[in-house]
């Protein structure tokens, strides 16, 4: 299957590389032309000169951008290059609804869409090892599962179009709840005076053990935020997982406090900065 990429950012890049090493990738496209001209120069592939072009060449279109209004336009771009039998994946986090509409959209020209948004990190992104929940027809997934593997260690069918973007808002509610408290716990570790180098090291290995203690633990209390994740974005997610909950009368009380304490880091200037910078909340003075 030969596949077209579009967005290459902190996600996207090592996504691409990945899906080439794996023989897979024909073409890329990005709004900052330059990169894309680049990683197209390096890997010796085509570099697009519009979405439709990038469509019109490809079998499969997979896309990683970054907010509803993002996905939708990059929609309209390609329809001119869809036909039937083509596919659309997208690994953007968006809200349950625009993965619906853009089902609609795609379908409508004949092709299939799949909301397929990955948890890992920047990590999980080049190592080839994120987790990726798919929402859509299981037929539409089979097709594009070899390709889907040199990016994910683990791929779940979820059911139909939005369940995918619907398991990540889970995803990303858990991810606040965890940040609140390890940074908490963490601080609370420092204010005692304790080796935290030795505190993670043990917890971490006991009923408290983690992905984000064991990833980020000993950066953050070394004052280091490289992300990772970038708060900007996960405070995006988390507003769309907040609008998603009240249409449903469901509380979110964590999810509440992680947007305060992240609009706090916002105001800083500080939305670059990976979700661990959290700690710089909760740190002792």
């Amino acid at each position: 299957m030969q596949v077209g990429f579009i967005g290459l950012g902190a996600m996207g890049l090592p996504m691409a590389r990945n899906l080439a090493e794996g023989g897979f990738l024909k073409a890329v496209w990005n709004r900052t032309q330059a990169t894309a001209e680049t990683l197209a120069q390096e890997l010796k592939i085509t570099h697009a000169r519009e979405p439709a072009e990038l469509a019109g060449a490809v079998e499969a279109i997979f896309m990683c951008v970054s907010t509803d209004k993002d996905v939708l336009t990059l929609l309209e771009a390609l329809l001119p290059g869809l036909a039937p039998g083509k596919i659309i994946v997208d690994f953007s986090t968006v809200s349950r609804e625009t993965a619906r509409r853009a089902a609609t959209i795609v379908r409508s020209e004949g092709a299939d869409f799949l909301d397929s948004p990955v948890s890992g990190g920047v990590e999980g992104a080049r190592n080839g090892t994120l987790a990726m929940m798919v929402g859509g027809r299981g037929a539409t997934l089979a097709k594009v599962q070899l390709a889907l593997k040199t990016l994910a260690s683990r791929i779940v069918h979820m059911g139909e179009a939005g369940t995918g973007q619907a398991t990540k808002a889970v995803n990303q509610i858990m991810a606040a709840g965890i940040n609140e408290a390890v940074t908490e716990a963490l601080a609370f570790g420092k204010a005692q005076g304790l080796d935290m180098e030795k505190v993670i090291d043990v917890v971490s290995s006991g009923a408290a053990g983690n992905w984000f203690l064991e990833k980020r633990g000993k950066t953050m209390t070394q004052g280091i935020f490289t992300p990772g994740f970038k708060i900007s974005l996960h405070h995006k997610d988390l507003r769309i997982c907040r609008a998603m909950a009240k249409r449903l009368g469901f509380p979110l009380p964590i999810t509440e406090i992680t947007l305060a304490d992240y609009q706090r880091l916002l105001e800083k200037g500080l939305g670059d900065e990976d979700i661990s910078a959290l700690y710089r909340l909760k740190r002792p003075d």
